[in-house]
């Protein structure tokens, strides 16, 4: 018989999967602190559990993670792991190791629909969505591997468009941030899109206290259309709402992040309708350079050029980082993952 995986299920599934056996509900949540919490697969070591049902979930369940196929390092030190689902599909997660904090990069899909025009992650497709368990089992294997210490930030800007898959990303964000659970304080977390403007109003409704990143790249509804097809369906202006919207419902600032270009969106008119298009919104602005990829047809500007663009952009906006490329050489930084060999 096979056995049903439990990785990704949450403290109400595993309360109800005892009461089918006849058991206390208050026994999901011993479950669910041994496996997210305790990080302990072994039924039979669940010592507060009784023999009888450590026996009972021991021949019906498992608790297993996507399989690690490759794993990369760059000379900077970020890690690059390439993980084959059970239907042979690839995602890619990184681990990027800083002097000041170590961030987990998670995906959210294998592949992307939306099409970037610089993304190698959008020449693949969508695949599919990731289930729970596979966005939880990639932080797992890295706990596991690499020590609960591995990674202080969590950001998903992996492989996928998240809010394509919110459903699973809200359940996903429940196992993460609960006390029993991994027990990852949700500021510490911070969730990209591209601008998906309907599920931003739901996020901020919502009560995830995750924090919102736009990838924005460019401050016109023209640019904006020539390198991201999605913005032709949501433009500009209600995206612009809706985060305004978001910021006022939760009270908590955006991160807008804008890729530097080279000659499209670097120049000082670009700086100001940026500044325009912000003003009034609490928000941080991460300026990057352009991470190559093939056939794209753009070209990386200078860092000359990326912190000239920064310091001119800066005192007419609330906050702005120059956010340095990880990763080039093993094609793990911003917008090079697409599961290829390295």
């Amino acid at each position: 018989m096979t056995k049903q995986n439990l990785l990704g299920y949450s403290i109400r599934q595993m309360e109800e999967l005892f009461e089918r056996l006849g058991e206390p509900p208050y026994r999901g949540k011993q479950l669910f602190k041994w496996l997210y919490n305790n990080r302990q697969y072994d039924f039979g070591l669940m010592t507060d559990l009784t023999k009888k049902v450590r026996t009972q979930i021991n021949e019906a369940y498992e608790f297993r993670g996507p399989a690690l196929e490759r794993k990369a390092e760059s000379q900077d030190g970020t890690i690059k792991l390439l993980f084959r689902l059970d239907d042979g599909l690839p995602i890619e997660t990184v681990l990027i190791p800083d002097e000041e904090r170590q961030t987990l990069c998670l995906s959210s899909q294998s592949g992307c629909a939306l099409g970037c025009h610089f993304c190698a992650t959008g020449t693949m497709g969508l695949k599919r969505n990731l289930t729970v368990g596979e966005m939880v089992g990639q932080m797992l294997h890295v706990r596991e591997n690499y020590g609960s210490a591995a990674f202080s930030n969590v950001v998903f800007m992996g492989m996928g468009e998240p809010f394509n898959n919110y459903d699973n990303l809200v359940e996903a964000l429940g196992i993460m941030t609960d006390s029993l659970g991994l027990g990852i304080a949700a500021k510490k977390i911070t969730v990209s899109t591209v601008g998906i403007t309907p599920i931003i109003y739901k996020y901020a409704d919502s009560r995830l206290k995750a924090n919102l990143a736009v990838s924005l790249h460019a401050a016109t509804q023209e640019k904006r259309e020539a390198i991201m097809p999605v913005a032709r369906t949501y433009q500009l202006g209600a995206l612009m709402d809706a985060i305004r919207y978001y910021t006022q419902k939760t009270s908590r600032r955006v991160t807008f992040e804008y890729i530097l270009f080279d000659g499209f969106n670097d120049t000082m008119d670009d700086i100001l309708d940026l500044a325009r298009l912000v003003q009034g919104i609490p928000c941080k602005i991460n300026v990057l350079a352009y991470n190559p990829v093939a056939e794209s047809g753009f070209s990386s500007p200078s860092d000359e050029k990326v912190d000239w663009f920064a310091k001119m952009l800066y005192p007419r906006t609330p906050a702005v980082t120059v956010r340095k490329s990880r990763g080039r050489d093993i094609e793990a930084a911003c917008g090079q993952l697409a599961a290829r060999k390295t």
